[in-house]
């Protein structure tokens, strides 16, 4: 089966509905024109709506685990939709796996 590269069209979202603002520092390659995603990109959440006993604690960011071992853009490992990302608060608390929900199968140079 082929990979699912993440892209900056891609949607991921926090488990508890925030919206992940992808940000590539890539200029090279693209899949479905748009940039593949690496492991050094910014990954900010916005919107979180987790509370723990009343009090506010968003999600703030996504860490990735498992970056794709075998594909690399500018030095840096890509990303698929088997990649594990976990959103992460700004106490540094994990809160659960990021959603993805699109992503790309062709991916063409520049």
């Amino acid at each position: 089966m082929a990979a699912r590269f993440l892209n900056t069209s891609s949607v991921l979202m926090c488990p508890h509905g925030g919206k992940v603002q992808l940000v590539s520092a890539n200029t090279r390659v693209k899949a479905m024109g748009d940039y593949m995603l690496r492991t050094s990109d910014k990954f900010t959440i916005t919107g979180c709506s987790l509370n723990i006993a009343g009090v506010p604690h968003p999600c703030v960011r996504v860490q990735w685990m498992q970056p794709a071992t075998r594909s690399q853009v500018q030095s840096d490992s890509t990303l698929t939709k088997d990649n594990i990302g976990l959103c992460v608060a700004a106490d540094q608390a994990v809160q659960g796996t990021v959603t993805i929900s699109f992503a790309q199968l062709r991916v063409t140079g520049v």
